[in-house]
């Protein structure tokens, strides 16, 4: 599946059929959508002291492109609307009730139970193409629906689509404005180096709030597109039906039977304002009038009195348009608003992995390092699920990672399930949210943690609100992989420690192993969970080279192990006759600070625990108040820097719920608050955490 270093343009071998032009029933049903959708813009212009509550954006103006497109999609393909697409799903077949329930937040909205904005759709229905949750943020959604056309490539090659599935396709509908993201060029560079099966249609009416096309791009999507070598391009005027059916038509049988990329450029004008809570009128002046003389409505009117249509006909499919939108109004008004006791549901959706299972020391067995724990956890994985693969930088071919933590699955795989993707840090996490949408589970690699903050728009608008925004149709199951920490002068940007930027994410689940025997039992538990799951790596533990870590190498559990997440470990504990007298302590800690922890103890014979956290989130709370109540004396132990950290933030909880048991304040201890970590090893030791540092923070509280 790897492409080629001179990928070849598909467009001269594609023959495609004559222009479609839609049938009677077709154009009648666009003419009684199209009415529905413009009633339903003047409705809530008419009434936007109650619809204005909650922003909103209308079709007015992109009625036939959206129309044409719906209407080439079966209930087996996919597709990632925008939030004006509303016409788009109309045509889909939901209904005007449907979308005023989202409007005004209701309860029963089919989407979000009231939880997101109107047209933000998330649905798995019969008869319907499947629609995953996605954000508000503009542009972001081409990843992960370039996701799912990866995903739907990879199983069909695998012969793992369901049987009634026809080559499916997936639609991204996007504006011309959100063309000039940079992560829009991260998806089509993904599109054509793998040539998958979607069509990007781009809604383009020259307008990105109040700013013009002119002042936003130096060209527009159609042009543009003509950089992306394998991207077959079509244009369409937006606001002709008949245009736009021939050309959404061509482009989906490019698609379905290429099985390539295609970019449609559709020109609309904006006849409404760009949402409710921005005015049209402030800025439009001329230019509104000049965008109505090409209203689609009147448009598809006169064309359909060409085509033998009656006065009556059509006289009678707009009143029914009408009639329709304005009982399903006052049906929504009357609807009951959601439950307030529902408010935290489906934050998460529901664990496989509750208990330790499996082998975790067998007999015979050899000790293995973290780095081959991890390496044979992801090869187990992959001969026991084949909807699972693996990508990222650097992690296929001979390579397999820069830390050797892939070596020889690509060749033991294949390149279209273990492959290396270019540099974007972005698709690499958001294509996961596409991928688990069609049943692909991804696990994928950040080389470094320091080179994560490119996916966090990913991370956070798509992976970690899927769930929730969805009432728990779409839990995003990826496992990212992350390298973090220091390393004997990794530097500045290979050093980082990330966690508590990580742990402000909702949604996310992050997991820190220390050992090898974790790493392989943590990483099943990773993958099978059905929330994304962020695999903190310690380098430096990764070989057990660093002194004192000669415990992270441990016997290596069978294949099939697995550790809950969510399940601290006393790696450590206190001697009994300590403990009676008063006279010991716990670390909390994880990571490297195990190690610091069991160095430093050894001159404290028998007076120190250490709980090792494990999973960061979810947090094994009970197990961090039974150890605080059996010691009295707590040292948060964290490679960080303390400021504003998790440590700080642990440590605040603690006495918060624990006052009446402590003995001392809870200590912390992490590195100095400095913006990153110096390259030379010397500077690097008087900012990080070590055993040394650890010792003197356990005599200090001891003596407390």
């Amino acid at each position: 599946m790897q492409a080629s270093a001179t990928l070849e343009t598909p467009e001269a071998a594609f023959t495609p059929a004559p222009a479609a032009h839609p049938d009677r029933a077709t154009l009648l049903r666009a003419y009684r959508l199209m009415h529905t959708s413009a009633e339903m813009a003047r409705l809530y212009e008419e009434n936007k002291a109650v619809t204005a509550k909650y922003v909103h954006a209308s079709a007015r103006g992109h009625e036939a492109i959206q129309l044409a497109a719906a209407f080439q999609l079966r209930e087996t393909d996919y597709c990632a609307p925008y939030y004006r697409d509303d016409a788009f799903l109309l045509g889909l077949g939901l209904t005007p009730y449907e979308l005023m329930l989202q409007l005004m937040a209701k309860r029963d909205d089919p989407f979000s139970g009231g939880r997101t904005y109107y047209s933000h759709p998330s649905l798995r229905r019969p008869g319907i193409p499947v629609i995953p949750h996605q954000s508000s943020a503009t542009g972001m959604q081409a990843i992960p629906a370039t996701g799912m056309a990866h995903g739907v490539k990879y199983l069909e090659s695998q012969n793992q689509l369901p049987s009634a599935a026809q080559q499916p396709v997936v639609v991204c509908s996007i504006g011309d404005g959100a063309m000039t993201e940079g992560e829009v060029a991260e998806a089509l560079q993904m599109a054509v180096l793998h040539q998958l099966p979607i069509i990007y249609l781009v809604q383009d009416n020259e307008w990105g709030i109040s700013a013009t096309g002119r002042e936003m791009r130096a060209m527009n999507a159609y042009e543009f597109a003509a950089g992306f070598k394998g991207l077959h391009r079509l244009q369409c005027d937006g606001a002709d039906f008949v245009d736009s059916y021939a050309t959404m038509t061509a482009a989906t049988q490019y698609v379905r039977e290429r099985r390539g990329p295609v970019l449609v450029h559709a020109r609309c004008p904006l006849l409404g304002h760009h949402t409710s809570g921005v005015r049209r009128e402030w800025y439009r002046g001329d230019n509104l009038t000049e965008h109505q003389t090409n209203d689609p409505l009147p448009r598809l009117h006169q064309q359909l009195l060409t085509e033998s249509f009656e006065e009556g006909e059509l006289g009678y499919a707009a009143a029914a348009a009408q009639a329709t939108v304005q009982e399903d109004y006052q049906r929504a008004l009357a609807a009951p608003n959601p439950d307030p006791a529902t408010f935290a549901d489906h934050e998460f959706a529901a664990p496989v992995v509750t208990q330790e299972a499996g082998q975790r020391s067998p007999a015979g067995a050899d000790k293995a390092l973290m780095v081959d724990a991890a390496l044979h956890a992801v090869d187990d994985i992959l001969q026991e699920f084949p909807e699972a693969l693996f990508y990222g930088q650097d992690v296929g071919g001979e390579l397999g990672g820069v830390f050797r933590e892939a070596a020889l699955l690509a060749k033991k795989y294949g390149d279209a399930r273990v492959f290396n993707t270019p540099i974007q840090e972005a698709y690499i996490v958001g294509s996961t949210a596409g991928m688990s949408a069609v049943g692909a589970k991804a696990i994928v690699e950040i080389q470094f943690a320091d080179y994560i903050w490119p996916a966090l728009n990913q991370l956070v608008e798509e992976l970690s609100k899927s769930c929730y925004l969805s009432m728990g149709k779409f839990p995003v199951q990826s496992l990212i992989r992350v390298p973090i920490g220091a390393y004997g002068g990794g530097g500045p940007y290979h050093s980082g420690s990330i966690e508590s930027t990580l742990l402000t994410i909702r949604g996310i689940k992050v997991v820190y192993p220390s050992n090898a025997a974790d790493m392989k039992g943590l990483m099943r538990a990773a993958f099978l969970d059905p929330n994304p799951v962020v695999m903190l790596e310690h380098k430096g533990l990764y070989w057990s080279k660093v002194p004192g870590t000669e415990d992270a190498k441990t016997v290596e559990p069978e294949a099939g192990y697995v550790v809950p997440l969510g399940k601290a470990n006393v790696v450590q504990e206190a001697a009994a006759d300590k403990l009676a007298e008063g006279d010991t302590c716990v670390v909390v800690t994880y990571g490297m600070g195990v190690y610091w922890a069991k160095t430093a103890s050894k001159q404290l014979p028998g007076q120190v625990e250490i709980l090792d956290l494990r999973t960061l989130n979810p947090l094994d709370w009970e197990a961090v108040m039974a150890a605080t109540q059996r010691h009295g004396k707590v040292l948060i132990l964290t490679e960080e820097p303390l400021m504003n950290s998790f440590a700080e933030s642990l440590a605040g909880r603690i006495q918060r719920h624990c006052f009446q048991q402590l003995d001392a304040p809870v200590f912390t201890l992490g590195a100095v608050n400095l913006p990153a970590i110096a390259l030379n090893v010397e500077l690097e030791k008087q900012m990080l955490p070590s055993a040394d540092k650890v010792l003197t923070a356990l005599q200090e509280l001891l003596a407390y």
